[in-house]
């Protein structure tokens, strides 16, 4: 089994998973951490490469992040959880639930969508993976951190966004951009019967409304919430609507055993 990996861990209750994106960290999710930890045992892993986890070599597969989380919520005696992921987390989010249906209470699906290579982003993964090449992970990280907010870096959560981004290595952030270009989740869409949140601010400019619709509508048990005047950090950029629509969804589980 491998070497745990670093995460934040508070609360308790049902167990509920906080996967991070590109350029992100368990960091990110300070708020929700605080806010969920009285009903929830929340747990926010650091992908390898990313955060805390910046000396793990990175992935340069969907399905290899997907089975560090599962290794991580193995080794903590996790069993059944509900899983959030959010941009690449959500693709890796996804990939978890497609394999491990049986464990996933419910998913949200947040700023994400289908298809890695991510049609009509604000640049082709190509050019973000030349220009990580040439300017380094700082500058990409301030860079591409700005797409995520209306505002760009005048956003009062920008400044975390960026820190947090350039923690990554320089290898495990161009592992994940070869990880997202081909990682495709059309063909698994059928397998996430579980009840699932389709989370999306209405100005990202990472997943355009085409791909988002696209997985909603492929969702046999799918609900879509739009956040208004919000790009593709939604929970920073509205953080008390973004909670309230996941209090909404939260607010019916029912925790089972899982089938034998």
């Amino acid at each position: 089994m491998p070497a745990l990996l670093p995460h934040r861990r508070q609360g308790r209750g049902p167990t509920l998973v906080l996967v991070h994106g590109y350029l992100g960290g368990a960091a990110q999710w300070e708020a929700e951490i605080a806010r969920y930890s009285a009903n929830y045992d929340v747990i926010a892993p650091d992908l390898p490469g990313f955060g805390a986890a910046a000396d793990r070599p990175g992935c340069d597969r969907i399905e290899g992040f997907a089975q560090a989380v599962i290794d991580l919520l193995d080794q903590l005696g996790v069993d059944r959880f509900i899983l959030l992921g959010h941009s690449m987390g959500g693709m890796i989010a996804q990939e978890m639930a497609a394999h491990n249906a049986a464990r996933v209470i419910r998913l949200v699906l947040y700023g994400t969508g289908p298809l890695g290579a991510m049609p009509d982003r604000f640049e082709p993964i190509d050019v973000s993976r030349q220009r990580l090449l040439e300017e380094g992970v700082a500058k990409t990280a301030q860079r591409i951190g700005a797409t995520w907010f209306c505002t760009g870096e005048d956003a009062p959560g920008f400044p975390a966004i960026r820190d947090i981004g350039a923690q990554a290595s320089v290898q495990a952030a161009g592992a994940a951009l070869n990880a997202m270009a081909q990682w495709d989740g059309r063909p698994a869409l059928n397998k996430l019967t579980m009840p699932t949140l389709v989370v999306w601010g209405d100005s990202d400019r990472s997943y355009r409304w085409q791909q988002v619709e696209s997985l909603w509508r492929n969702l046999a048990n799918g609900e879509l919430a739009v956040i208004p005047g919000a790009a593709h950090a939604a929970h920073l950029e509205k953080p008390k609507l973004f909670h309230l629509i996941l209090d909404g969804f939260f607010a019916e589980i029912t925790v089972r055993p899982a089938p034998g």
